[in-house]
């Protein structure tokens, strides 16, 4: 349960005084808002804290979320991003990115109602927007297709509430704990289980991505586990490398299984992988 549904902070209300808003996603301690006003078109991120259940530890990060996002925004140059402090954690406003991601948007080639090529030609823009965050000196750390929005000209990496590379504000910091498994390097998860925690890295960043653009295309996770599977025994599976053949086509299939490799120094540099599809 994610509990209520709560409105817009104040703050913001009064900043955008806005002129339609839509719920576009409410998880476990964050809701995400589309909201229209007169200054723009704009994604709002509230954080709550998410309390123990018999399901789950108490998450208190959550709240903190939104705000270092924001932080780490400002740290890559987004002066468009604001963030603050509501009574139930923090939030920002940033532009809204309009288009499908990633995984929507091949649907129809998993479903095999689309040739390759125009999906293959997407990818190169997937590097080269984790190549412009790597670029500034900073891991994502949560690499997945839902965060990959393919604009009509760019494609957008979004959520960087996990990111790492530099200082964000110690109030609002909290420690890297992995991200969706589907999508975690060996090495993160093994961290992971050891010690409850880990260090995102571009080399982690780049088996996520192969993870991402294998799932995108044929709707297969990269390692074999079963689906109600709890995360620790999903992390184990990773951790040893159980990985499903990648059956993705041509140079994008042989890309990704580099990408995929176990061993983080054997992995394609973003380069490397723009030379292969370009």
């Amino acid at each position: 349960m994610s509990g209520p549904i709560l409105d817009l902070p104040t703050p913001v209300l009064d900043a955008l005084t806005p002129t339609s808003r839509r719920l576009v996603a409410d998880r476990r301690g964050s809701t995400v808002w589309e909201v229209e006003s007169p200054q723009g078109h704009y994604a709002v991120k509230l954080g709550r804290p998410v309390e123990a259940t018999a399901e789950w530890d108490a998450q208190p990060w959550t709240a903190l979320a939104p705000a270092r996002e924001g932080a780490v925004l400002h740290h890559l140059g987004r002066r468009d991003v604001v963030y603050g402090e509501w009574e139930h954690g923090t939030w920002n406003v940033q532009p809204w990115r309009s288009g499908p991601d990633l995984y929507r948007l091949w649907e129809p080639r998993r479903r095999r109602e689309a040739p390759v090529e125009p999906h293959v030609s997407v990818a190169p823009g997937c590097v080269e927007a984790l190549a412009e965050v790597h670029a500034r000196g900073w891991a994502h750390g949560d690499v997945q297709p839902a965060h990959f929005i393919v604009g009509p000209d760019h494609v957008h990496l979004i959520d960087l509430a996990l990111a790492r590379g530099g200082d964000v504000p110690e109030v609002y910091d909290f420690p890297y704990r992995g991200c969706l498994v589907h999508y975690e390097a060996p090495e993160i998860s093994r961290s992971v289980l050891a010690t409850g925690r880990a260090e995102p890295t571009p080399e982690a960043d780049v088996y996520a991505l192969g993870a991402s653009l294998l799932i995108s295309a044929t709707g297969w996770r990269a390692v074999e586990y079963p689906d109600d599977a709890p995360r620790s025994v999903q992390r184990e599976a990773v951790a040893d490398g159980r990985r499903r053949p990648v059956k993705a086509p041509g140079r994008l299939g042989e890309l990704i299984d580099a990408m995929l490799s176990h061993d983080p120094k054997d992995r394609p540099t973003l380069q490397e992988a723009a030379e292969v599809l370009n």
